[in-house]
Formats: C-alpha cells, sequence, structure tokens
C-alpha cells in the first residue's frame, strides 16, 4: 500500500479549505483518511497553516510521500528541513498580528479627535452574578443587626413575670 499526506478540500466555492491528511494514493482526493495531521486556509492573510509537526515525522519516516503541494507547506513550517536533517528547521511561517479590541480602536480614534475624555464613557452592565452577590452583601448586614438584637419576650414570659410580681405584694 503506498502512503500519501496530501491536501483534502473542504469549504465553499470560493472559500477552500485544507486538511493535510495522510491516505492510501488510491484513494479519492476526499475520501476515506488513515490521519489529519494539519489545517490550510490559503485565503487567510496571511495563510494559516497548522501542522502536528510529530505525526508529520512520523508518517514521513515511515515512507509516505508528500504532494508537492503539502512538501512546500511542510517546507514553510520546518518539518521537512527536520525531516532532512538540513540546518534551519525554523521554517517561514508567518503568524497573524494580534487582533485589538474594539475599545482600543475607539479610544485610538477618540485621542485623534481631540475629544475631552480620553477614555470610552460607556462600561459593561454587571452580569447578574455580580448583582446578587451584591444584594448577599446588603442583606448580611442586616440580618447580622437583627442577630444583636434584644430578644423580645413571650406573652407567656410576661404574664409569669406579672404574677412573681403581684405576690409579693400581696
Amino acid at each position: 500500500m503506498a502512503v500519501k499526506i496530501r491536501l483534502k478540500r473542504l469549504g465553499k466555492v470560493r472559500v477552500p479549505q485544507y486538511r493535510i491528511v495522510v491516505v492510501d494514493s488510491r484513494k479519492k482526493r476526499d475520501g476515506k483518511v488513515i490521519e489529519e495531521i494539519g489545517l490550510y486556509h490559503p485565503k487567510e492573510d496571511p495563510s494559516y497553516i497548522k501542522v502536528v509537526s510529530e505525526r508529520a515525522q512520523y508518517w514521513l519516516g515511515v515512507g509516505a510521500q508528500p504532494s508537492e503541494a503539502v512538501a512546500k507547506i511542510l517546507k514553510i513550517t520546518g518539518d521537512w528541513q527536520t525531516y532532512k536533517g538540513i540546518s534551519g528547521t525554523e521554517g517561514t511561517l508567518q503568524s497573524a498580528p494580534a487582533k485589538t479590541s474594539k475599545q482600543d480602536l475607539f479610544n485610538e480614534a477618540l485621542k485623534e479627535a481631540g475629544g475631552g475624555s480620553t477614555e470610552a464613557v460607556t462600561k459593561k452592565a454587571p452580569s447578574k452574578k455580580a448583582e446578587k452577590a451584591e444584594k448577599k452583601a446588603d442583606e448580611t448586614p442586616a440580618a447580622e443587626a437583627a442577630d444583636e438584637a434584644p430578644a423580645v419576650e413571650t406573652p407567656a414570659e410576661t404574664a409569669e413575670a406579672a404574677e412573681t410580681d403581684a405576690e409579693p405584694s400581696a
């Protein structure tokens, strides 16, 4: 059985997304696979490439042949150089820059416009859990105050006290 490492196409008509798979060479392009070892999304900028290096090294070591496209991807990630024993195994994989939050973008635009305040005015509403915690905090001092208040005498106790007071004067 000849084993290949190739791309399996997913996604919509003009939005291709691929999985890097290990498959028998006689199977269809999108047929049953032995193992999925990575992802490739070419339409993102820069292209999203994720390869499980351990599994790629294993399959290359047992004789799986990569397709031309997968060989290029493995060179970009540095897995091909590692397999061949070539120095410079870091590859040329680029990562996407970190996204800035909408609030940070708003604050930057506000500074550029020269507004009076340099921070966003609106704040997130407290969650329901936070509101419940505040209510409990408000209720606990009232409950503690009730514990410290003098005990109220029951009517039976007041009647007994009145009888004992009445007997000595008689």
